[in-house]
């Protein structure tokens, strides 16, 4: 018994390979280029984690400007082979921008990036007024 279900007619499978957009051999390329964000949120701090594999430290720029975390990067790779004749060659660029409002409780000057396998993680400390205070007893008086 299987799981996989196959599609077992022949003629869709074939159209679907002639209306391609690119026929001729060409890479099929996701329109959306913004990289998956998680975010996590706990008592003392928020934790936000870009998904973005393949990039190095310097292809980033992060930038905080009145209450907004702006991430963006750009990166331009070759795929040069071999230096003999080639009837066809192909360049890649990518580039992404990711805007993120921040709560007036983050405490900007203390936020922490760091990245590692493909992952650009963000750690967005709460300033000191925003933590959940201790729980206080209160004694009843006379």
């Amino acid at each position: 018994m299987s799981l996989v279900r196959r599609n077992s007619l022949f003629f869709p499978s074939l159209m679907n390979e002639f209306l391609k957009p690119d026929w001729f051999g060409g890479i099929e390329t996701d329109v959306n280029t913004l990289p998956a964000v998680n975010i996590k949120a706990n008592e003392k701090e928020f934790e936000l984690e870009l998904a973005v594999p393949g990039m190095k430290k310097d292809d980033f720029n992060i930038e905080v400007d009145e209450n907004v975390l702006t991430v963006s990067a750009e990166k331009e790779s070759r795929d040069e082979v071999s230096k003999e004749n080639y009837s066809r060659k192909e360049f890649a660029y990518t580039s992404f921008k990711r805007s993120f409002s921040l709560p007036e409780t983050i405490d900007e000057d203390k936020i922490k990036a760091s990245y590692e396998d493909g992952i650009l993680k963000f750690v967005l400390p709460k300033k000191e007024e925003a933590l959940p205070k201790p729980k206080r007893l209160i004694s009843i008086g006379k």
